[in-house]
């Protein structure tokens, strides 16, 4: 039964308002990225004003954007790519042969979402120090692999789960062994979860500060450390953090924007049966 239009009306209103509420912010980054500073500052806020690209060109003078950018390229994809090779077996196992303590399993990998990352700072710190993993690409790609596996395997666990039994039982039947099924059957049927796993993987990746700042100098530092840079003892320069702050996430704005469908098809991919 179709909804009166005045709901309808109504339900669109609400949605776009939601919508201008949380991008604002970014869009106010994004207007302070081409003010000079004490428009920056000013108060009341400048609204008009005649944009410059003075802060990004002294953002990429002071800092070398190439090398953040291809650190968080590499971490991200890095982390991704180890985490779905460990998470995807992880989920087929969970989903279609699971254990007397799979639910628990489950539970606990989520539950260690739930623990302050700073609470386990000191021991990281003191076994990246040991391992020479400091201030290193791989130790950024384990630690990020480690720190979203619960929800990759969460995420392919769900997915995992939607494909019915019978799909992989008609291919044992025809002599498929357990790789073949899942290379062959379940990969196929469940690619639009994978992908939106995958997707969202680097998009935190791409994300996470406490980590890259914590535990990084110079060699492999990501955009969120290049963004932590520009506050100094002086003071925080808004417009030059804003120019820094969207270079940084401009990269991943554009991914997201060109891969919202997949995105979308994958987060609701069963939800219609």
């Amino acid at each position: 039964m179709e909804r009166p239009l005045a709901q309808r009306i109504f339900a669109a209103a609400v949605g776009w308002g939601l919508s201008l509420l949380m991008f604002f912010p970014i869009l106010w980054m994004a207007m302070t990225a081409f003010k000079r500073e004490p428009q920056a500052v000013a108060s009341p806020p400048v609204v008009f004003f005649e944009p410059t690209l003075r802060n990004f060109e002294q953002v990429l003078e002071r800092a070398d954007y190439l090398h953040f950018f291809t650190n968080s390229v590499i971490v991200s994809f890095g982390s991704t790519l180890l985490g779905l090779a460990i998470g995807l077996p992880a989920a087929y196992a969970l989903a279609f042969h699971p254990g007397k303590h799979a639910k628990d399993l489950l539970v606990w990998m989520l539950s260690t979402k739930m623990m302050p990352a700073v609470g386990v700072l000191v021991p990281i710190y003191l076994m990246f120090r040991s391992a020479g993993l400091l201030d290193s690409r791989m130790g950024l790609v384990a630690l990020y692999m480690l720190v979203n596996l619960p929800i990759i395997v969460w995420m392919l666990f769900t997915f995992f789960r939607e494909v019915p039994r019978e799909i992989l039982e008609a291919g044992r039947l025809d002599g498929a062994r357990p790789l073949r099924q899942f290379i062959y059957l379940l990969v196929p049927l469940t690619a639009p979860g994978i992908a939106s796993t995958a997707l969202l993987s680097v998009i935190l990746a791409w994300n996470e500060a406490f980590w890259s700042i914590n535990l990084t100098v110079s060699n492999a530092t990501p955009l969120t450390a290049f963004i932590a840079s520009f506050s100094s003892p002086q003071g925080l320069f808004w417009a030059k953090l804003s120019a820094a702050s969207l270079l940084a996430i401009g990269p991943i704005l554009v991914l997201g924007w060109l891969t919202q469908r997949q995105l979308v098809r994958g987060l609701t991919f069963g939800a219609v049966k």
